[in-house]
């Protein structure tokens, strides 16, 4: 029992006397109290240890095990989509018991102790209540419960006075009225995956689960209009009122943001990362609050994006403080296994999910690090540079607590071009990089063989990014090169065309080298345009502006994308 006061006054009414109690001394002073007084202290002891006792705090309790999971293994459509278990076999992922289903009984019997159940994870097979000391002792005693496990990380804290701030470093800055293409453009560039683009690898056929508050305008908005007409928003729920409600003007426009990075298209205005995606739109993050149930609300939302069968989770949100200091961690606590959240985005990654996760936009702060889950060493951290490739002052710094780097690399989030509702807008933020750099995953994904491991994608990442062997402690192994990691990862067609390009730079004609007939070449410019085709291996670039172009040169054994300049 924690006692926030050393004395106590009580009145004696018999005795009109007004007695000043030491609390620590009353055991040993009892008998030269009055013993009225005494039975009057001992009630009121007995009450604050009560009061005390009552306290609730957020606990999980785990289950020992799943009594029907042979009917799952019997029947995997009953819980899994044929996506879901396709991108298993591809990866040669085994079905677990996380992928059965949760006891439904032993989520009644909890309930038929008087306890109110929202929230519960099959991976973690287990359910989250509040509950005070005796009911956890109750609690555990369950002959189907296997432990009770408390968020509560410093048991001497309470209720915060001030709200914490939440996205302090995103920066809406209104609309722009100079915006272009071009300018939209340079956050993709800069991680070379205009190439990929135009090698024709735009999302298609992947599937993005985006993990965050919630997504006002993406219903009426013109810069969302192209997913919609397109059916590429295949569903969404909001884990936080278990709702439908994921569209509600109310909801923070964080997430909204976040998505319009990879999916946002207005026509010659701007084109996210991965505009040809299809996408999950799930909130999980109370915008007013800052509760441990929010990690709670993620896990659901990573369990059912994975029973869609989603190839990549972006989520720009982390974890460290709380409205109650009680469930705050400390960097000790940034080793990847702590906090519930990190454990369950460790499990996404184990069912072949491509995670990413913002590092955090502490860097200017006392506490400067990774925020959890970003400090899993199972899921890919993105960190924050500038336009000019320099880390942003406020991304987070690494390593996690036990030595892992983090981040693992890094796209652009300051000033990034983004969209909301019907216009281009820049924002900043660890928030933004991460799904810039998401939705080149999901153009990596959709090049590759579906056979090549997310761990072996992560590490070409690692190696294929500007800094690589070394990093920093904000950049990781430094800015991400996602046609260069395409172009060493085996892939068959890279591999059989050998190309040249000369004279590269180039005035009046190119000339195209290769061992295989040249069937076709398509140039385009800054703005990702086509602007000529020709099916020969000399061409004429006389007419053409000077600058940079790509050039998506098709022979007999394959395609690949060359870079020229036009002097």
């Amino acid at each position: 029992m924690l006692i926030s006061f050393h004395f106590i006054f009580i009145y004696d009414s018999y005795k009109r006397k007004v007695y000043f109690v030491n609390l620590h001394l009353f055991i040993s002073l009892k008998n030269q109290i009055p013993r009225n007084v005494r039975k009057i202290f001992t009630i009121l002891l007995v009450g604050l240890s009560l009061a005390a006792n009552a306290q609730t705090e957020l606990v999980f309790v785990f289950f020992k095990d799943k009594p029907n999971k042979t009917a799952f293994y019997s029947n995997p459509l009953s819980e899994l989509t044929q996506k879901s278990l396709d991108r298993r076999t591809n990866l040669g992922i085994a079905l677990t018991d996380q992928d059965a289903p949760i006891e439904q009984s032993y989520i009644q019997n909890i309930k038929n102790l008087g306890f109110i159940v929202t929230d519960y994870s099959k991976w973690l097979n287990g359910v989250a209540v509040n509950a005070t000391t005796a009911q956890i002792v109750q609690l555990s005693q369950q002959n189907y419960v296997d432990h009770v496990e408390s968020f509560v990380r410093n048991p001497n804290g309470g209720k915060r006075k001030d709200k914490i701030e939440k996205f302090k470093e995103y920066d809406n800055k209104g609309i722009l009225t100079n915006y272009n293409y071009g300018n939209g453009l340079a956050q993709i560039d800069q991680i070379n995956l205009r190439a990929l683009h135009v090698a024709g690898y735009t999302g298609t056929g992947m599937t993005i689960a985006v993990i965050d508050t919630g997504f006002p305008s993406v219903d009426t908005g013109n810069a969302f209009k192209r997913l919609r007409d397109n059916g590429q928003i295949k569903g969404g729920y909001n884990f936080i009122n278990k709702s439908n409600d994921i569209y509600n003007t109310s909801l923070n426009t964080h997430g909204s943001i976040c998505l319009g990075t990879i999916g946002g298209f207005l026509n010659n205005q701007f084109v996210g990362t991965a505009p040809d995606a299809d996408f999950y739109l799930y909130a999980s993050e109370d915008a007013a609050n800052e509760i441990p149930e929010e990690q709670l609300y993620w896990i659901e939302a990573a369990e059912e994006a994975d029973r869609k069968g989603v190839d990549v989770i972006s989520t720009s949100l982390g974890y460290t403080t709380f409205d109650d200091s009680r469930y705050d961690y400390t960097y000790e606590d940034m080793n990847g296994t702590t906090s519930f959240i990190a454990r369950g985005a460790q499990i996404a990654t184990q069912k072949g999910i491509f995670v990413t996760f913002a590092a955090g936009n502490e860097g200017n702060n006392e506490w400067h690090y990774v925020s959890t889950p970003a400090d899993n060493s199972k899921v890919f951290t993105i960190g924050s540079v500038t336009a000019l490739g320099k880390s942003s002052s406020f991304s987070s710094f690494g390593p996690n607590s036990v030595g892992v780097i983090k981040p693992d690399a890094s796209a652009r989030g300051s000033e990034t071009y983004t969209v909301f509702g019907s216009q281009v807008t820049q924002a900043s933020g660890t928030s933004l990089a991460n799904p810039v750099a998401a939705g080149g995953v999901a153009c990596l994904l959709q090049s590759l063989p579906k056979t090549i491991s997310r761990e072996e994608i992560k590490n070409r990442l690692r190696q294929n990014a500007s800094l690589y062997p070394n990093y920093t402690a904000q950049m990781g192994y430094g800015i991400l090169n996602f046609y260069n990691t395409y172009q060493t990862l085996g892939v068959a067609d890279v591999n059989k065309t050998q190309v040249t390009v000369y004279p590269n730079p180039a005035k009046d004609f190119i000339y195209i080298d290769s061992q295989k007939s040249v069937k076709s070449v398509e140039i385009f410019d800054t703005l990702g345009r086509l602007i000529k085709t020709e099916n020969s291996d000399k061409i004429n670039v006389s007419q053409l502006s000077k600058g940079n172009y790509l050039l998506k040169i098709k022979t007999d054994s394959g395609e690949i994308v060359e870079k020229m300049i036009k002097q």
